[in-house]
């Protein structure tokens, strides 16, 4: 399975301006600058990007983690923060909650650290990966 995106980028890095658009076409021609990336500007970035990413493979690994366990959360809500520092993406903080009726919190626990290794945007990052997890 291959996914693709692109982008395109007219100017300089910090006057220039960029657009990006998926495969799927969720994103299309999205723009994205040095304001949307270092400030608050309007627009995404690729750390938001990531975050998303890390996010949803996230909580798809532990669905698929659960249910090896023979248990099916209700609901599962995870949010990623990437802290980009001096260049270099450092961390991917995955905040997790989740409601899984019939499990213990140690079972969700060992649950949410097996998702956190091998999902395969964990796998992909070179960052520091860390997780809170709570149950519902």
């Amino acid at each position: 399975m291959i996914r693709k995106a692109s982008v395109t980028w007219e100017g300089s890095g910090k006057d220039g301006k960029g657009a990006v658009s998926t495969q799927s076409g969720v994103l299309k021609g999205e723009q994205y600058g040095f304001s949307s990336r270092f400030e608050e500007g309007i627009g995404t970035n690729p750390e938001e990007l990531i975050a998303a990413a890390h996010a949803g493979c996230y909580s798809m690994k532990l669905s698929f983690v659960l249910k090896a366990k023979n248990y099916i959360s209700e609901h599962i809500e995870t949010t990623c923060s990437i802290t980009l520092e001096d260049g270099n993406i450092t961390l991917s903080f995955l905040e997790v909650s989740a409601k899984v009726p019939g499990i213990t919190a140690e079972e969700f626990q060992a649950c949410a650290m097996e998702a956190k290794e091998n999902c395969p945007v964990s796998k992909a990052l070179t960052a520091l990966i860390t997780l809170k997890a709570s149950l519902l």
